[in-house]
């Protein structure tokens, strides 16, 4: 099932250590720093059904089928 509720235990020093890891970084690094930081997480969800469903989501923020 994808969590689509607030789920982060420290959210705002989640988003500072986020913005700080692109800190000094050009544009192409900062997006490829975020394709292999999506990789990764996506390999630690493992579950296809979960990611295709949040790959919908991101897609369009206003889906709600699966």
């Amino acid at each position: 099932m994808l969590i689509t509720t607030p789920n982060l235990t420290s959210p705002d020093e989640t988003y500072a250590a986020l913005i700080a890891t692109h800190e000094g970084l050009s544009e192409a690094e900062s997006h490829a720093l975020n394709a292999r930081l999506i990789l990764i997480l996506m390999n630690h969800i493992g579950d296809h059904a979960v990611l295709a469903r949040a790959l919908r989501l991101a897609r369009d923020p206003g889906s709600t089928s699966d």
